[in-house]
């Protein structure tokens, strides 16, 4: 008898399980809710979230501890009767995404609780049936809805993770393809591509384009002409001052860039390569130049020696060895590192508001910062202009997405 009684206290049916996994999840994320309502100076909605937490919380309690009928009673009304608070806030309360977000929060879970707490299979567990015929069923069950809801549970929480990210794509699109300047409304209500065609015909527009497009290809080819080099030495060869330079290489990424900036400002002055893509391609080049060299000497410490050592012996110079031996093998990390200079140079703001005056010289974020005056915001050319400037960052991740992948990978392990 003892026995049967730990195989029934084994045999949980999976429904309860993934109630007693996400119900405190639900609560977690509505007592977030429940704060940010608190900010929005919305007091019954906050009120009636507040009451959906601890109704989640008392029937999360209901299902922990020993088996009993009158626990899983207790915990279907709970869940009935945040079903019902879900039910009244979506009638009374305002439609916009959020709300129905915060929502989904309160009412699937009341629902799914509800359902599952009163199905015959639930209530016969909470009862402590002891039935071979009913721990067979539970078991063949369990094998079929556990994978089932555990999949299901990981794509919410990918969701989830996804959303901070998409929502915002998607409003900055749906401004874009909205008649008028408004950033609020609801999305998909209209359509048109006006903006992006006083974009595109724009002459200004081009200009900024032209010289983004100058600036960061030009600090992409300058910085791999000067990260490959040194990171190769710094990986290969024992010299001098060498422990010393890799740490100010690091230390210099400690310091936020403004700290440079009027240093650079004198010396491009002197220099006269203000308003000059030249000048923006020197210090974007330098700028990126560190994390560049510690990026590609990580992976070249990764590349065994005994390779170099072969190519030696069969009679190849230090310079063909890396020519056709170690540059070929790098090309992954080649592509992360020129990715990430291209970057560099094509989002970065300050030194190009700072260098350049003149609106011939703007760079696309500069120029796009310029379509904002203190008055007579387009919002709608502005969206449209950031997508368009996204567009080129976007085609560059998938042409190289297999290299950055194992460019990111490849030097995580040594040997």
């Amino acid at each position: 008898m003892s026995g049967r009684a730990e195989l029934i206290d084994w045999v949980v049916p999976a429904e309860v399980r993934t109630l007693r996994r996400w119900l405190p999840a639900a609560a977690v994320v509505l007592a977030i809710a429940a704060v940010l309502e608190g900010l929005r100076y919305d007091g019954p909605r906050q009120i009636g979230l507040l009451c959906g937490l601890l109704l989640l919380a008392g029937c999360r309690a209901c299902l922990a501890g020993d088996r009993r009928t009158w626990k899983r009673r207790l915990g279907a009304t709970f869940a009935g009767v945040g079903t019902v608070i879900a039910a009244h806030l979506l009638v009374v309360g305002e439609k916009s995404l959020y709300d129905l977000w915060t929502l989904a929060w309160l009412a699937l879970p009341s629902v799914l609780a509800l359902y599952w707490l009163i199905s015959p299979r639930v209530a016969a567990w909470a009862s402590g049936s002891d039935d071979a015929a009913f721990i067979a069923e539970c078991l063949s069950s369990n094998r079929r809805l556990g994978p089932l809801l555990s999949r299901a549970g990981t794509q919410v929480l990918l969701i989830h993770a996804c959303a901070p990210v998409v929502i915002p794509l998607v409003w900055i699109a749906d401004v874009a393809v909205s008649p008028g300047n408004v950033l609020g409304g609801a999305i998909g209500d209209a359509f048109t591509l006006d903006h992006f065609a006083a974009v595109l015909s724009s002459a200004a527009f081009g200009t900024w384009i032209g010289n983004s497009l100058v600036v960061s290809v030009g600090t992409t080819i300058v910085g791999l002409l000067l990260a490959i080099p040194a990171g190769y030495a710094f990986s290969r060869y024992r010299f001098a001052g060498r422990r010393a330079s890799m740490f100010l290489f690091v230390l210099v990424q400690m310091f936020p860039g403004i700290i440079i900036l009027l240093p650079y400002f004198m010396i491009m002055k002197t220099l006269g390569l203000l308003n000059t893509s030249i000048g923006l391609i020197i210090v974007y080049s330098v700028t990126a130049l560190p994390l560049c060299v510690w990026m590609l000497k990580g992976f070249f410490d990764s590349i065994p020696r005994e390779v170099e050592e072969a190519a030696a012996i069969e009679g190849c110079t230090q310079l063909e060895i890396f020519r056709h031996i170690i540059l070929p093998l790098s090309l992954p990390a080649v592509a992360v590192t020129a990715l990430f200079s291209f970057l560099t140079a094509w989002n970065e703001f300050l030194l190009a508001l700072v260098f350049n005056t003149s609106n011939d010289q703007y760079t696309l974020p500069v120029g796009l910062a310029s379509m904002i005056p203190a008055t007579g915001q387009q919002w709608g050319d502005f969206a449209a202009a950031s997508i368009l400037v996204s567009i080129p960052v976007v085609i560059l991740f998938i042409a190289f997405q297999r290299a950055l992948v194992q460019g990111l990978s490849a030097g995580a392990v040594k040997g």
